[in-house]
């Protein structure tokens, strides 16, 4: 689950971004959507506890945001954050295994091969585990880099542009892909994109469909 209660945040000399408050259920999506720019982004770094807020209050599965620094911070983002960003960071000099291996060290568990081949196998990958990410299409590089998210098995999985430069077909599949994956871990999918396709490739009322808006932050100077 999500819930915030008056979120906000300040980058130095940059306008206060002022989010509504939200009440995301246990397994539910959340699309964000609004163009570039608009804080998409930004709140995803929040519910990641990569960023503090400036104020306000933030609990992501279970765990309230505000008591948590640094190490801490970083093993339970490990634990209970699967993050599919833009840009999927796959190590170039390593290969597709050693890629989610690195997840398990991040968590501070040992490398273990059976895990890493059923989560590629679920996203039909698994011939690709000795691949460098250089030999891989846009889409299976893709399919790599979620199997890397749900590795752990998170409880919120949360992909930042997913459809990007993608066409129409291809864009169904990864959002397809990636409401399949979350349902399959019963994890809260959230979906930031600028792209006005995707609220039309999400079911209404799938797995409890929450919409929300950035377009309406309040870009007040403090």
């Amino acid at each position: 689950m999500i819930r915030t209660h008056q979120l906000s945040y300040q980058y130095p000399a940059g306008p206060l971004l002022v989010f509504p408050d939200v009440d995301v259920p246990q397994g539910a999506v959340l699309l964000l959507s609004g163009p570039s720019g608009c804080g998409k982004s930004t709140w995803l770094a929040l519910v990641a506890a990569l960023l503090a807020p400036t104020a306000g209050t933030l609990t992501v599965a279970e765990q309230a945001l505000g008591t948590l620094k640094n190490i801490a911070a970083d093993a339970w983002r490990a634990r209970a954050i699967g993050f599919l960003p833009q840009k999927l960071h796959l190590s170039a000099a390593l290969d597709v295994q050693q890629n989610l291996a690195l997840a398990q060290w991040a968590s501070g568990q040992a490398e273990d091969p059976a895990r890493i081949h059923a989560a590629l196998s679920a996203l039909g990958v698994q011939e690709l585990a000795r691949r460098r990410p250089s030999q891989l299409s846009g889409g299976q590089a893709q399919r790599v880099a979620l199997a890397r998210a749900v590795l752990l098995n998170p409880r919120v999985i949360l992909a930042d542009e997913p459809t990007a430069s993608l066409d129409d077909e291809a864009a169904s599949d990864a959002v397809g892909l990636l409401l399949d994956t979350a349902r399959t871990h019963g994890a809260t999918l959230v979906i930031a994109t600028h792209d006005a396709r995707v609220a039309a490739l999400i079911p209404p009322g799938n797995n409890g469909q929450i919409g929300f808006q950035p377009l309406q932050l309040q870009r007040n100077q403090l």
